[in-house]
């Protein structure tokens, strides 16, 4: 079994950055594909972000120059520095990671950009 345990969430004003930790526990026998993924109020969840064991990450299209991926394989834990945060940008983040042809999921951090 694997846990997943996002922290970093909170309130910042348009413009403002956070940075989101995704710390994986259990039976870890390999760090491959992890991501990031949100949900905002009444919407469906959808991709932020991934990063595989190799150099590929990938971004949704919204988040591309503000929103940076990046792992720590020593410490199972991946990131996700958001900078020039937007209202839009207001959802639950969920940490997501494949290992062994299972999908875990983290509970959620609330990330809310307000003024």
């Amino acid at each position: 079994q694997v846990q997943l345990v996002e922290s970093g969430g909170g309130l910042v004003q348009p413009g403002g950055s956070l940075r989101l930790s995704c710390a994986a526990s259990g039976s870890i026998f390999s760090f491959t594909n992890m991501g990031w993924y949100r949900q905002a109020a009444g919407k469906e969840r959808g991709f932020v972000a991934r990063i595989s064991s190799g150099t590929f990450t990938n971004y949704e299209d919204s988040v591309k120059g503000r929103f940076t991926i990046s792992r720590d394989n020593a410490k199972n834990t991946v990131y996700l520095q958001m900078n020039s945060l937007e209202p839009e940008d207001t959802a639950v983040y969920y940490c997501h990671m494949v290992q062994g042809g299972r999908q875990y999921w983290g509970k959620g951090t609330q990330v809310t950009v307000s003024s």
